[in-house]
């Protein structure tokens, strides 16, 4: 199928997704996650109404942006390193990967002017994934409020590995990450509104534990080529 015919049928299942636990799909967004794929791609997917890139890497970014620009908003989705948060901070409207202090106070540094940015949790707690623990979320958000270009508008999380078989797995994910955003919420008494959650193979699941962003590549772009990394 071509790259408009796969928005059309995420477009179809998202609606299904949300309708099953009497949501809209007005309230979903989607950000199209581009790794990998090259700009002819992504200007499909943005004539077929995408209107957010994800990237992992900015470095592959950077070399879409200089033909791109602001065509489309830009969200960094992968692990973000502290080298790299000043080319970053030129692209991205949206960080989904706030995992450390230390990061947080190279954004604040670097930052012009503040940036949303997500808290990434490791809700599956397995140790190949960054993220910080569920029960330091508290204390890891009171440790942010020294650094003011950061706005924190809401939790992120990736579900297990093995959703790929089985997306059933990622649902107590996304209802420990819709818990600790609530819980978050009511303690600093902010809304906290986006739950970044759900990719290709779970977004279905996810919507209907309250994601309102999901990041889906494969479902849109099809299968990833990394040889296309050199043709960008």
């Amino acid at each position: 199928m071509s790259i408009r015919e796969n928005i059309e049928a995420l477009n179809k299942r998202v609606a299904e997704a949300a309708a099953r636990v009497g949501r809209t799909p007005d309230e979903i967004t989607i950000v199209a996650v581009a790794k990998t794929f090259p700009v002819e791609k992504i200007l499909e997917a943005v004539e077929s109404g995408i209107r957010i890139i994800g990237e992992n890497r900015v470095q592959e970014a950077k070399q879409k942006f200089v033909r791109l620009g602001n065509v489309v908003e830009w969200h960094m989705v992968g692990h973000l390193q502290t080298n790299k948060v000043k080319d970053a901070l030129k692209i991205f409207r949206m960080i989904h990967s706030l995992d450390s202090i230390r990061l947080a106070r190279e954004i604040d540094r670097r930052a012009e002017k503040p940036i949303d940015c997500l808290i990434e949790v490791n809700t599956s707690q397995e140790p190949s994934k960054f993220g910080i623990k569920p029960n330091e979320l508290i204390q890891f958000y009171e440790a942010l409020h020294p650094f003011k270009q950061l706005n924190i508008v809401g939790l992120m999380t990736i579900g297990p590995g093995w959703a790929i078989q089985d997306p059933e797995a990622s649902r107590s994910c996304f209802r420990l990450l819709r818990e600790l955003r609530d819980e978050l919420a009511r303690a600093f008494d902010q809304p906290f509104p986006i739950l970044s959650m759900g990719m290709t193979s779970d977004f279905e699941v996810a919507i209907e534990e309250g994601s309102n962003l999901i990041r889906v590549g494969t479902a849109i772009f099809g299968p990833r080529d990394y040889k296309c990394l050199n043709r960008t």
